[in-house]
């Protein structure tokens, strides 16, 4: 709109000649021309010349998102109250008004904000279900961020009683049961089965639930089904284009929302800068929220290439990696926060892979392969993943060059009595299952003078994790928490620690490296599936493999005998101060020349065509089978013939409805011995009597 238009409707709306219709249509073309300032008059003037218009609670509304456009929070919260007053069931606005009370710093009001709109009497039809709907999902996202989990849960059965078919909600819900050690975690109730429950876990939350890597890939594959159109067509596809490394560098990007003081960030510092920049061109693609840390101005300074892809859609960050000619694009995200999943769909590398952010199989279509090491992906075990797997000598890239506090606190500082023997577990407690805490408090019995040092949560799951104690005949005193502080002063504190004792069916990444770079033994349990398996890697990379189990009894009968032999532990602490700085763990440089020869592998495969299809036939049936079983009255790391649980369970399926063969447990050679008859049949001739002897003359 020309200024002497805008000066022409101003004139006009002061004169009362303006309908609430027209004024919308104004100010839209001016947002739409890029003019969001002289929008917001045009309402101001509005809604001052026509105080009692019967809809002036829109132009109060529409005022507030154009405040908000503008950065004047205060103004938009003004116009949201105006709003309400004016029509007290216009329920947008309630929902931007909690929404601009969070963001300046009121999450308290929020909620009350949002709850009022939940109080007023909702029309039952699919708008008014839609508002009530939005409004619990804004109270959860709030309370989960201020760590109120409880009253979040909560918060997310009444969405789910609402509609029980948000897979977004039932992840949120998981997630939360997960993080509270609130067991069974799949709890159902009125119209919330379990096998909706089940079905809507979200890939990460499977990892941590259960050892049942078959079924973490089918989850996998059922999530990107969701997520991802089937039928996008990109104009950025390039996994046919040519991969021609004569006279210039392999160009290798990164994507991930983590490179900041996240453990993602603290394993991939020195990588950056260990490449060699002779042979890799480096490009990093950030996707995480906007950091300053000194670790973030690591990482920027040590790449070549740093773009943000946050402000971007998918379409223009495929078009950005695109047009700087990647050859290998990696994904340092996998299934979790922050994730560009749609940029990967898209295809703009001709070879996209899976590595370290993420632990485990992606199920999709557009990634080709996965880097593992020999003890996480085993041979014999690829078939739990759809990707080709490339293995490194040591999965896990490190630092060296952590910051530790100089300052050493002492065990009284921290709470921790001085002549315990103290077992420590850091890892989130969402990774903290009910098999594994049984385990713990067994140990905890068996060696009497001992305590169990955990890292902080919330007070409502710490003091649930003390009555599980109490209930089992250990006193809740023998559990001590340690609050979150900064990494530098929380490495300074591990040493007071005598062996870490890891969980499982998801063990500990980065956290288990700390431990073993400040000296601490860690006790693992390995299981099938990738999760399970990266800290039984890192334990044999430090030089201590007798501290790998693959049984529960003999984890749980390790950590009892280390529980009273000190001097033993104290071997091992020696062991692991001596061989820090020569052990394949953090063998930084020989990592980083493996990963860059894996590339070049990759590089030189994909001109003979040889760049590796992804694997995901069949899939759905034993997405059914994992779903069916109930992985918490049966540990599935415990059962000893899996693959015969799962042919015995895809047999019985297939009786009902068969099932295609694919590549992995149910091939044609199984399908053709089930459908055998198990008895042969008996031929007619058979069944004829025999003819009777004639008897001899007398």
């Amino acid at each position: 709109m020309p200024e002497n238009s805008f000066l022409a409707a101003l004139q006009t709306i002061t004169s009362g000649g303006v309908a609430l219709g027209d004024l919308l249509n104004m100010a839209t073309g001016l947002t739409e021309a890029g003019q969001p300032a002289l929008a917001r008059q045009l309402y101001k003037v509005w809604i001052k010349f026509n105080p009692d218009h019967p809809q002036l609670y829109v132009a109060n509304f529409n005022c507030s998102g154009l405040d908000t456009q503008v950065g004047d929070e205060a103004a938009a919260i003004e116009g949201l109250n105006a709003a309400i007053a004016q029509n007290p069931d216009f329920m947008p606005a309630y929902i931007n008004l909690g929404g601009a009370l969070d963001r300046t710093g009121r999450p308290d009001q929020a909620i009350d904000t949002w709850k009022a709109a939940l109080a007023r009497s909702v029309p039952v039809t699919g708008e008014g279900v839609g508002y009530a709907i939005t409004a619990l999902k804004q109270i959860v996202r709030v309370l989960s961020d201020n760590h109120r989990s409880g009253a979040a849960e909560i918060a997310v059965r009444q969405c789910l009683d609402l509609n029980p078919q948000q897979r977004d909600v039932v992840e949120q819900f998981i997630a939360l049961r997960l993080a509270q050690c609130s067991w069974p975690v799949v709890a159902p109730w009125g119209q919330v089965d379990r096998k909706t429950l089940m079905n809507g876990i979200h890939p990460l939350s499977i990892g941590v639930y259960t050892d049942d890597p078959l079924l973490q890939l089918a989850s996998a594959d059922r999530y990107v089904k969701s997520a991802v159109d089937d039928q996008l067509e990109s104009e950025t596809d390039r996994r046919d284009a040519q991969i021609d490394l004569q006279g210039r560098r392999m160009r290798v990007g990164y994507v991930s929302s983590d490179l900041r003081d996240h453990a993602i960030g603290y394993l991939m510092a020195e990588l950056f800068e260990l490449h060699h920049k002779s042979e890799v061109e480096v490009f990093a693609y950030y996707c995480g929220p906007p950091s300053t840390s000194p670790l973030n101005a690591r990482i920027k300074s040590a790449v070549e290439h740093w773009t943000d892809i946050r402000g971007m859609s998918d379409d223009q960050a495929a078009r950005q990696i695109a047009a700087d000619g990647i050859d290998i694009l990696v994904d340092v995200n996998g299934h979790t926060r922050d994730a560009r999943l749609g940029v990967f769909a898209r295809r703009p590398a001709p070879i996209q892979v899976n590595w370290l952010g993420f632990p485990g199989s992606m199920g999709s279509p557009f990634h080709q392969y996965i880097i593992a090491d020999e003890w996480i992906v085993p041979p014999g075990s690829e078939l739990y993943y759809s990707e080709r797997v490339a293995r490194l000598p040591c999965y896990q890239s490190n630092d060296r060059k952590r910051i530790i506090a100089p300052e050493r606190p002492t065990r009284a500082e921290v709470g921790l009595p001085d002549d315990a023997f103290v077992f420590c577990c850091f890892n989130g407690t969402h990774k903290v299952s009910r098999f594994t805490f049984m385990r713990w408090l067994e140990i905890l019995k068996r060696v009497p003078d001992s305590v169990l040092w955990l890292l902080d949560n919330s007070i409502e799951t710490n003091a649930h994790l003390g009555d599980m104690a109490e209930q089992n005949g250990v006193a809740r005193t023998r559990l001590v928490f340690a609050p979150k502080i900064q990494n530098a002063q929380h490495l300074a504190r591990y040493p007071l620690a005598d062996l870490f004792l890891d969980t499982a069916p998801y063990g500990a990444h980065t956290t288990a490296s700390d431990a073993l770079w400040m000296a601490v033994p860690v006790l693992t349990l390995s299981g099938r599936g990738f999760p399970s398996r990266v800290c039984g890697s890192l334990v044999r990379a430090a030089g201590l493999p007798e501290l790998v189990c693959d049984r529960p009894e003999d984890y749980v009968e390790r950590a009892v005998a280390l529980g009273h032999d000190r001097a033993t532990v104290e071997a091992y602490k020696a062991r692991l101060e001596a061989g820090r700085d020569t052990c394949l763990l953090f063998d930084t440089e020989k990592l980083v020349g493996a990963l860059e020869g894996l590339y070049r592998g990759m590089c030189e495969e994909h001109p003979r065509g040889a760049t590796p299809r992804a694997d995901l036939l069949g899939l759905d049936a034993y997405l059914a089978v994992g779903i069916d079983h109930d992985h918490e009255a049966q540990e599935m790391l415990a059962k000893a013939d899996y693959h015969g649980f799962y042919r015995a369970q895809l047999t019985r399926r297939h009786m009902a409805r068969p099932i295609p063969p694919d590549s992995r447990l149910w091939t044609a050679e199984v399908i053709a011995a089930v459908e055998k008859p198990a008895v042969v049949p008996i031929q007619r001739e058979q069944l004829r009597a025999p003819p009777r002897k004639r008897q001899a003359a007398a």
